[in-house]
Formats: C-alpha cells, sequence, structure tokens
C-alpha cells in the first residue's frame, strides 16, 4: 500500500474513532474501482471544518477552503497530504464556477451535487464498502460518463465540466451519455465564462494523454473546438484536413505508436494543419503558436517548445541531403526528439514514408553525444586575441567556423583561426 493511500485510510480510521462518519469520495473511488493508482486521495465527513483542525491540530492541518468546508490535513513524511471536506450541498452559482454558498448535509446530498455519476461514489476503506447514490458504479462498469441530475444544472453550476465531460469520456475511452452530451452542445458557446487558465489545464490532460484525438473529435462534436480554439475552424471544416490531423495527434507519441506524450509537442501537432492552411513561413509559424498559447495563459516554456518545433518543421526535410552541419545544429537541440516524432507523425498522417525520421534516428544512433555537439572550437575572444578587430562580421565568422567544425573540416582551434582569418581576408 502507498504512503498516500495509507494515510487517506488514517485519516478515515480517526475520524471514524472520533465518532464522525467519514468516506473517501470522488475521483479516487473511480480509479480504485477501475484497479488505478488514483493521483490523490480526498475524504469527505460529516464533521464540521474546525472539528476537523481541532483533531488534526492546527499545525498539521490548512485552511485552504474553509468557508467551503475543506481542510488539508498533512501526512508525515512522503505520505502527502489529504483533502477533508465536509458534506456539502451547494447554493446557487453565479460566476459559473462555485457556489455562493454551501449548507453541510448528509452524504447522500453531498454526492448529489457533484458533476458525474463515476465521481460521486464514496468508499469505505474500513469496511471496503462502496456508497453509490448516484448511479456511478453501474455506469462504471458500462463505461458510460452521465452528469448527476439534471445535465444542463450541472453544466451551469461550473461550465468547466463541459470540457471536464469530454476528458473523462476520451481518456477513460467511455461513452458520453446523450443527454449529457445534448446538454454541452446547447451551451458550449458559453465556455469564454471559465478562464483560460482552467480551460488551458483541461487541454492539457487531454492532449498529453494518449487519447487525445479522440478527445478533439469529441470537442468538435459537442460544439467545444473551435470555441477553444477558433484557429482550427478551416481545419475541422475540410473532411481530408481533418482527417490528418486525428491521425496527426494518435500518432505523435513517436515512432507511430501513440502513448503519453508532452504537452508542447501534442500543441504543436494540433498547431501544425493550421500552419500548413494558411502557408505560414517559419516566423509567422512561430507568432501564431505565441498568440494562440498566450490567449490560453499557457507558460513561456511551453509557448517556447511548441514554436521551436513548428519553425524547424521542415528544417529536415531531405535529411539525406543536409550536410552534418545542418543536422547537428538541429538535432542537438533539446526538442530534437519530439520534432523527430512529430515529422514521423506528420508523414505517417499523410501515407508518407518517413524517410527523414528514419535518417535522422539512424544519424543520431551512430553520432555520439561530442560528435553532434562538440564545445566551440573559437570564440570572439579568441578572435581578438589574434588579433582581429571586432565588427559586424564576427558572428558570421564564428558561424561558417562552427559550420566547418561539424563538418569535420577544422579539428583544432589553430586551424579554426586560420580559417577565420582566411575568411576575413577574402572580404
Amino acid at each position: 500500500m502507498s504512503p498516500n493511500r495509507q494515510f487517506a485510510a488514517d485519516v478515515v480510521d480517526r475520524l471514524s474513532n472520533a465518532g464522525f462518519a467519514a468516506l473517501w469520495a470522488g475521483g479516487c473511488v473511480r480509479d480504485e474501482l477501475l484497479g488505478q493508482t488514483p493521483k490523490d486521495y480526498d475524504v469527505a465527513t460529516d464533521a464540521r471544518p474546525e472539528q476537523v483542525r481541532e483533531l488534526f491540530g492546527r499545525k498539521r492541518t490548512l485552511a485552504v477552503g474553509e468557508s467551503f468546508g475543506v481542510i488539508v490535513v498533512l501526512g508525515p513524511k512522503g505520505a502527502g497530504q489529504i483533502e477533508v471536506a465536509t458534506f456539502r450541498s451547494d447554493g446557487e452559482y453565479l460566476d459559473g464556477r462555485r457556489p455562493e454558498s454551501v449548507q453541510f448535509c448528509s452524504a447522500e446530498e453531498d454526492a448529489r451535487r457533484r458533476d458525474f455519476t463515476i465521481n460521486g461514489m464514496f468508499y469505505d476503506p474500513l469496511k471496503q464498502q462502496v456508497l453509490d447514490y448516484v448511479g456511478g458504479r453501474s455506469d462504471l462498469e458500462a463505461g458510460i460518463v452521465r452528469a448527476i441530475g439534471d445535465p444542463r444544472a450541472r453544466m451551469k453550476e461550473d461550465k468547466l465540466r463541459m470540457l471536464r465531460a469530454v476528458r473523462f469520456t476520451a481518456t477513460f475511452d467511455f461513452e458520453l451519455d446523450h443527454a449529457t452530451a445534448d446538454a454541452v452542445r446547447s451551451m458550449a458557446d458559453q465556455i469564454d465564462a471559465v478562464s483560460a487558465e482552467r480551460i488551458s489545464h483541461e487541454l492539457r490532460r487531454m492532449l498529453a494523454h494518449t487519447n487525445r484525438a479522440r478527445a478533439l473529435q469529441l470537442c468538435h462534436d459537442v460544439n467545444l473546438l473551435t470555441q477553444v480554439l477558433p484557429e482550427l475552424d478551416d481545419v475541422s471544416s475540410d473532411p481530408d484536413a481533418w482527417k490528418a490531423l486525428l491521425s496527426l495527434l494518435a500518432r505523435s507519441g513517436g515512432s507511430g505508436t501513440g502513448g503519453d506524450i508532452a504537452f508542447p509537442l501534442a500543441f504543436a501537432a494540433l498547431l501544425s494543419p493550421v500552419v500548413v492552411c494558411r502557408n505560414l513561413d517559419v516566423t509567422a509559424a512561430a507568432q501564431l503558436t505565441e498568440e494562440v498559447g498566450k490567449r490560453l495563459k499557457l507558460s513561456n516554456r511551453e509557448i517556447q517548445h511548441a514554436a521551436w518545433l513548428l519553425r524547424h518543421r521542415e528544417s529536415l526535410r531531405d535529411a539525406d541531403q543536409l550536410s552534418a552541419a545542418q543536422l547537428k545544429r538541429v538535432l542537438a537541440q533539446g526538442h530534437a526528439r519530439d520534432l523527430l516524432f512529430l515529422i514521423r507523425a506528420s508523414d505517417e498522417a499523410h501515407h508518407r514514408t518517413p524517410k527523414d525520421a528514419n535518417f535522422c534516428e539512424a544519424f543520431l544512433r551512430n553520432t555520439s553525444t561530442i560528435e553532434l555537439d562538440p564545445p566551440a572550437l573559437i570564440s570572439g575572444s579568441e578572435l581578438i586575441r589574434a588579433g582581429l578587430i571586432p565588427g559586424p562580421r564576427f558572428k558570421e565568422i564564428l558561424e561558417t567556423v562552427r559550420d566547418a567544425q561539424l563538418n569535420g573540416e577544422v579539428t583544432t582551434t589553430e586551424h579554426a583561426l586560420k580559417l577565420a582569418q582566411t575568411i576575413l581576408e577574402s572580404a
């Protein structure tokens, strides 16, 4: 048993011994029943927030959401932390995100205010018993994502649930309940009420997952796609381009096998057909990535990663005709493996032999790290010490010498300086 799981059971045990009802709640119950390891464990209880803090001690608790009945209990080293929430029913939602007020209630009432039936179950780890007031277990066994109660009411309460319905359906490879899908479809234009940060959090989890192509298709089916990513409007309306994009996403895990990947690679794959449809050059492709990334409030690291991939998507075209220097300058970069995955996936999605990716992967196998990116033989300082006068041509000279080094044409600092002098004198 993992330390976090053991600690979650200990929290329930301690609350129960103090006379309170306490159960595991939500996603951890779903994952346990699916035979998966939960990312974290949440506990629901009839103990009030102040009672939870008194029981576990103020030094071991954090009142991160006390007004909503949520207290974080800190575990021993390596055990993480557990959110302990008092059973509650929610008041009116005015902002499409959180209730204006909450009332503490029974476990059954608490279950009925949650989003989807598969997330509305409780589990007693002491009795090893599932408590299901919403039909979650039967939906889990049938592979259905269904909103609890009135789907439109659930989506109105928190409009992010529209994207979460898609994510759960895709990542678990389930089916989306028809009434729930209809509710999302009819309310899709209201997704703009959700902050960009929350939307991008869902997109990260969808697009990094192996079922990313299905998630994108579902977004399209329920009218969410162009609400969130209007740049894909032309692509999604062209059957051939759309089919190619889905194939590209399905293959972007490397070597055409799918699989979980880094989000920036998936994001670059998503924008790749937009670059093609708009016939954008490398600068415009990078600008597009930055514009979309900033609108979605992605991190600078994510934006720069994806922009580099799109900027270099043609850099290895006809790789077998490129010089060693041209290959090494690209393949020595930190995102080169992702670039090869993208190139391979794009070729396979368009039914082309991935000859460039094959060639570059063989080149990498046969080239040591030091050969791929050796320390530069000279820098501007060496040129100055050799008596050359600094000027606008320094960069050009250093780049030419570096290419010669990467091509194996110069191997020592002395040879590099001679080449630099020759270049300067030939001007």
